[in-house]
């Protein structure tokens, strides 16, 4: 029986896997445990790096991420697919970093669309480097923290919009719907962003820009355990179903 058991959890973790973000949605909405750890896991660095944006820390990014997960399960009810899951999902852990940000007092990030004179000339894709030889790993090591620390140091108004467009790669469309400012005032902050760093850095930006808050299995696995641990046995079937 245990066998049997073991095999059909197994097969249920892999069907999720292979399933859409509105399949994940519609079948957790419904109490499935392994379809929400599949929706976490498909999105557990998206979130990650958005929420470390903000907070830029590691610990309260992990707190804040797991926190936006439960607020998640909660309303996944109320999802209907409008969005992408994610642009859903990031929009729930954006406030959630918020949310702290203003329970310790620190400095509000507004973004709300600030005029802004933008000579958006010369923006081009970031290009990760591949190099992966083993002499290469300690100095790319070097680089990729170097390179954290420095987007740390970015102008609040100018980080999350660097994050969500040069590490995670978004459109200018989706990261202005989800921050809710203009696409130009995205491509002028990121223009801005990208050249303080360059002042700094110089060529070795995009070499380590790929690892950049790297979202190791640990980490993810870590979040995952945690918010299945804060959800009641038989899964939460939101009210509105």
């Amino acid at each position: 029986m245990q066998t049997h058991t073991t095999v059909t959890a197994t097969a249920t973790a892999t069907a999720a896997e292979s399933a859409t973000d509105s399949e994940l949605a519609t079948l957790a909405a419904h109490g499935s445990a392994p379809a929400f750890e599949a929706i976490m896991r498909r999105h557990n660095r998206l979130l990650f790096r958005t929420v470390r944006s903000i907070l830029k820390s590691d610990a309260d990014t992990e707190d804040a991420v797991q926190d936006a997960y439960l607020s998640a399960w909660r309303a996944l009810g109320t999802f209907r697919g409008d969005a992408k899951l994610s642009s859903w999902l990031v929009r729930i852990a954006i406030n959630e970093a918020f949310k702290r940000v203003r329970r310790r007092a620190s400095n509000v990030v507004m973004f709300g669309a600030v005029p802004e004179p933008g000579d958006e000339q010369g923006e081009a894709a970031v290009q990760a480097d591949d190099d992966q030889q083993p002499d290469m790993a300690a100095s790319r090591g070097e680089m990729r923290r170097l390179m954290e620390a420095r987007i740390d140091q970015l102008p609040d108004l100018f980080r999350t919009v660097f994050m969500l467009r040069a590490v995670e790669e978004m459109p200018v469309e989706e990261v202005a719907a989800l921050l809710g400012i203009p696409e130009t005032t995205v491509r002028t902050r990121f223009f801005r962003a990208r050249a303080q760093l360059r002042e700094s850095l110089s060529r070795d930006m995009d070499f380590a820009l790929e690892d950049a808050f790297s979202f190791a299995g640990a980490r993810c696995d870590r979040i995952v355990a945690h918010v299945l641990a804060s959800i009641p046995p038989g899964g939460i079937v939101p009210p509105s179903l």
